[in-house]
């Protein structure tokens, strides 16, 4: 498998990575874990555990366009250290991402979301590179 299509794993295992602090926080917030009605007590979530469930959200949206480019990149036939390069970029830009949300370092969390978008465009285009 190539590189940019491990990241595609690796974004995708992130998303659910990502949701673990969120159960955490739901947990904290009532005592327990309400498996019955998770979004009601996700939406009463405040802190860190608001943040925690924004940055889960993002990564489910981050995900599609960055997957497309991906695969646009290939059934173009663009390969080589850009495409592999923007893929790793992108990863290393999520993780970076989600961290920053977790931390409350909201202008470094704009401009790394910044980056990983740029990633998945400049994705878009290498076929025209």
């Amino acid at each position: 498998m190539s590189l940019p299509f491990w990241c595609i794993f690796i974004s995708a295992l992130l998303i659910f990575l990502a949701k673990a602090p969120v159960a955490k926080a739901m947990q904290q917030e009532s005592g327990t874990y309400d498996n019955r009605h998770p979004r009601s007590q996700q939406a009463r979530l405040k802190g860190f555990g608001a943040r925690a469930l924004a940055a889960h959200q993002n990564s489910f949206e981050a995900f599609p366009l960055f997957a497309a480019g991906v695969l646009m990149a290939h059934v173009t036939g663009s390969h080589g250290v850009l495409v592999d390069g923007l893929a790793v970029t992108f990863v290393v830009a999520r993780v970076l991402y989600l961290l920053c949300y977790w931390a409350d370092l909201h202008w470094q969390r704009s401009l790394v979301w910044a980056v990983g978008l740029l990633c998945s465009l400049m994705l878009m285009l290498t076929p025209v590179l």
